[in-house]
């Protein structure tokens, strides 16, 4: 009993230990940075005396768009024809905007309003509805210049705005932005407003912020069938501005611009680094641009990777806009004055503008590099400068020459090698801290290490070898960003390596293998379903170039995958008393479910859908899907209320049928997890059960199911289309049976969407663990019942009850053991995450690669595998043993 104690202390205390290092660590790697307080003044930038530039525009109307991508606009298979014709007469002025990673909404709204650079923080806290911390009442930005003006703004569309610019605006209407499921009303609730505001005189600034087209992207992908349709809806909304600010005599001198906060990869997802996600479309609109003879192409063909036009920062786009209102620039802006709109002015102002763009960099210089100043106040240029003397050297050639056209040419060639030293400057990282947190992290692997040399975890001493090479090969993968970013293919290499190990075990066993080659078929075939990762992630693949064009097949298998979830329920359910609970009971949840994807298939997907289908998905599909989804988890909420209090309870470890008490449970979450799914994925949870059930039959030992589990979890994980990548997590399903915003179930659907695979191998693990423990139930029992030489029993009543106490002891034991070895593999994952991250934090790829693969772990860790491995998983455990 003591040594019992003493596991389960150590299984706790290594888990909090790891909780709190993974957290220490967070802390440390993501530091919220700093801003300078208060709002800049023109007396900040300008010598004594001296008048700014005049504005060129009184009001702005501010469209942004969520995901726009560059290729939207202005690629040749667009919706935007009426922009594309501003293009061609010259009234408006495109460009592409480069959207820094992390490319989610908040920070790209802050990078547009502030012209900084976010911190990768501001990434979780897109995702904290509510959050306060990511407020920009306190920092610069152009809405509070135009507020300190004496100016008013109004604001309807993304809610996100309402939180970072509290009490900015006179009127408002937020709407909730994680809404994916909603392509029409999220849009319409913007547009109402528009006529009445084009109408009214009181405002200077009017931000307007569209989602539906980021959530098309989200539920069904860039080349939806919903895509061009709501292209062509926000062109009719930019038409209906710029007649207004042609027609209207309040609105003559209003800029509009059309912005996108960041793009899409090709399965519609963003948050990532690449091409897609970090091009957005920018367009600056106005009669009187028409002056500066910008006419250009469109469509226009890219000349580069989704770059249209000339390539600018997004951050760029705060010190234009203040310019061209006539503002001052926003304190800590990274930005650069767009010089397509230096024409507008005098050659005396446009020298006033760019000089105050390099002085204000050149305090943030100054601020970052202190040694800045007295190089700069130095009277000479040195004949082999450093970085920041060859910028003092300009500064100061600059402020002598006296050619206005030199003076030009020195202040932006100072601003740009400001703006490149302050934009690559490497995080202020609290590297002590993450020391401690990585010697936590190691305390924690001891602990755990220790369950290996002291107590001996059962199993032969190849699998021991192969469960610490499985641990050590994967942690220092984590030290190389290619194999972070491509880490789906470690763990197919591994469970393809796994399957066969078993398939010469099968046949060290005289059996004929054919359960292991079926397995490793199956591995295959989901290996190909999904292409994911970076370097493949476009390539063909199963689910999205072959199930897509044949609809059909994809039927025939989401059919064949619910029939088999029928028959799994209708046969667990069962008992001896109530032999029609087992039909009525499974065959609700599976037809409601089925039902229910057919239904959002034929609202978000209709490619997916046969044509003989098609009329019958439809009509279907009028019942709100909302209702179905809620009808989906009623029943399988009934079923598992039935299960605990009154079906299970009245058995004994299994069913009339010899089935684990369990199996039903695991069969419910199969039904939940397949709802939660992608249609296409869900014959992939087919192929799992199957996996599951040939394993089952494989009489495998407890080391050998638990790295099964370890194995396929990983596997699951990916082959279900995650990555290391944050524009990988699928917000699709996150809405199901959801009307209105409610973080909390919310991050629990999405978890489930995006964890369904791993989710539903540790059931199965636990169930496969379940039928072990059975088989050495029934051994004992064997060896109970063994005789002597002069026929008397081996075993008598007192020796039973001790058997009976066995099981019980071993019931604990086979958890303790199982939670051990997950915990071990855990914590090593975790200790080599953090030493890869601290010991490559100035990496090219830090903020894109390690970064996200860092909050991921943090959910492998303090989710799936505290609450799913370690506290679902005992709760299956010791109710199905």
């Amino acid at each position: 009993m003591v040594y019992a104690s003493i596991r389960w202390l150590r299984l706790v205390a290594g888990n909090l230990l790891l909780i709190v290092s993974v957290l220490v660590f967070a802390q440390a790697f993501f530091p919220y940075k700093p801003f300078l307080q208060g709002l800049a003044q023109h007396a900040d930038y300008h010598d004594e005396g001296q008048v700014p530039a005049p504005p060129q525009f009184d009001k702005i109307v501010f469209m942004l768009i969520d995901a726009l991508r560059s290729d939207f606009v202005f690629g040749d298979n667009s919706g935007f024809q009426f922009t594309q014709s501003l293009i061609r007469s010259g009234v408006a002025v495109p460009f592409t905007a480069h959207a820094v990673s992390p490319t989610i909404t908040m920070p790209k709204i802050k990078a547009l309003t502030t012209g900084s650079i976010p911190g990768f923080l501001d990434l979780i806290l897109n995702f904290a509805e509510s959050d306060t911390t990511s407020t920009l009442a306190t920092q610069d930005n152009w809405l509070a210049q135009v507020k300190q003006s004496g100016k008013k703004l109004v604001m309807f569309g993304d809610d996100t705005w309402l939180k970072l610019f509290p009490g900015m605006f006179e009127r408002t209407e937020g709407t909730v932005s994680f809404f994916v499921s909603d392509f029409t009303d999220v849009d319409n609730n913007v547009t109402r407003h528009v006529n009445p505001e084009l109408k009214q005189q009181d405002w200077d600034a009017l931000i307007l912020h569209y989602l539906g087209l980021d959530h098309i992207g989200h539920k069904t992908g860039p080349r939806s069938q919903h895509m061009i349709p709501k292209q062509r809806e926000m062109d009719g909304i930019v038409k209906r501005i710029y007649n207004a600010v042609e027609t209207e005599a309040h609105l003559k001198d209003t800029l509009f611009v059309l912005v996108g906060d960041h793009g899409m990869n090709d399965g519609g997802g963003h948050g990532g680094s690449s091409a897609g996600e970090t091009s957005s479309a920018l367009v600056f609109m106005s009669p009187k641009l028409k002056t500066l003879n910008l006419e250009r192409k469109a469509p226009e063909i890219p000349t580069g990777e989704f770059t249209y036009y000339r390539r600018i920062a997004q951050s760029d786009v705060a010190p234009t806009l203040t310019t061209l209102l006539g503002l001052p620039i926003p304190k800590n802006n990274l930005g650069l004055m767009v010089e397509e709109f230096l024409p507008l002015w005098k050659v005396d102002d446009q020298v006033k503008i760019l000089n105050t763009n390099a002085r204000e960099l050149s305090r943030l210089i100054s601020a970052s590099y202190p040694e800045f100043d007295k190089l700069r106040g130095e009277s000479k240029c040195r004949e082999k400068p450093s970085e920041l003397e060859s910028l003092a050297c300009i500064w100061h050639t600059a402020h002598t020459s006296t050619s206005p056209e030199e003076k030009m040419k020195l202040f932006k060639k100072f601003s740009s090698e400001s703006q490149d030293i302050l934009t690559s400057a490497a995080t202020n990282y609290d590297t002590d801290s993450m020391l401690i947190a990585i010697v936590i992290g190691f305390v924690s692997l001891g602990l755990f290490t220790t369950a290996w040399i002291v107590d001996g975890i059962q199993g032969s001493l190849f699998h021991k070898l192969l469960f610490w090479a499985l641990s050590l090969s994967y942690g220092g993968m984590m030290i190389a960003s290619s194999y972070v970013e491509e880490e789906q293919q470690y763990w197919y290499w591994a469970a393809s390596g796994w399957g066969v190990i078993l398939l010469v075990r099968e046949l060290q066993q005289g059996e004929s293998g054919l359960k292991s080659v079926i397995i490793l078929v199956l591995l295959r075939i989901i290996r190909r379903w999904n292409q994911t990762g970076q370097k493949h992630a476009g390539a063909q693949d199963i689910s999205k170039d072959f199930l897509s064009h044949h609809p059909i097949v994809l039927w025939i298998l989401v059919f064949f995958s619910y029939t088999d979830m029928f028959w799994r329920l209708k046969r667990n359910l069962e008992t001896r008393h109530s032999a029609i609970v087992g039909p009525v009971m499974s065959i609700s949840p599976v037809v409601s479910s089925m039902l229910f994807k057919l239904s959002m298939a034929a609202l978000d997907q209709r490619e997916l859908i046969p044509s003989f289908l098609m009329d019958f998905a439809e009509g279907f599909a009028k019942v709100s899907v909302v209702t179905q989804a809620q009808l989906v988890f009623a029943i399988l909420f009934i079923i598992a209320t039935y299960l605990v209090l009154v079906r299970n309870p009245s058995l004994k470890g299994t069913n009339a049928s010899g089935v684990s008490r369990i199996q039903p449970f695991h069969d419910i979450l199969t039904v939940f997890i397949a709802t939660q799914s992608r249609l296409p994925n869900i014959p992939v949870i087919w192929f799992f059960n199957v996996m599951m059930l040939l394993l089952d039959d494989m009489n495998l030992s407890l080391l050998e199911i638990i790295l099964t589990g370890l194995t396929m979890q990983h596997v699951a994980f990916f082959a279900l289309g995650n990555s290391n990548a944050i524009s990988s997590v699928d917000l699709s399903n996150s809405f199901n049976g959801v009307s209105g915003f409610n973080v909390g179930f919310v991050a629990f659907l999405t978890f489930l969407t995006n964890w369904s695979g791993p989710v539903l191998w540790t059931s199965g693990t636990v169930l496969l663990m379940s039928t072990w423990m059975a088989r050495q139930r029934k051994q004992n029992e064997k060896e109970s019942k063994k005789v002597t030489d002069d026929g008397k029993p081996v075993a008598t009543a007192t020796a039973a009850a001790g058997t009976d106490q066995k099981t019980t002891g071993g019931m604990m034991d086979t958890y303790l053991k199982y939670a051990e070895v997950m915990s071990t593999f855990r914590a090593m994952a975790m200790v080599a995450v953090m030493g890869a991250c601290m010991a490559l934090r100035m990496h090219l790829f830090v903020w894109t690669v390690f970064s996200p693969k860092y909050l991921f772990a943090m959910v492998w860790t303090g989710v799936h595998h505290v609450i799913v491995d370690l506290v679902v998983a005992g709760l299956l455990h010791f109710t199905g043993a």
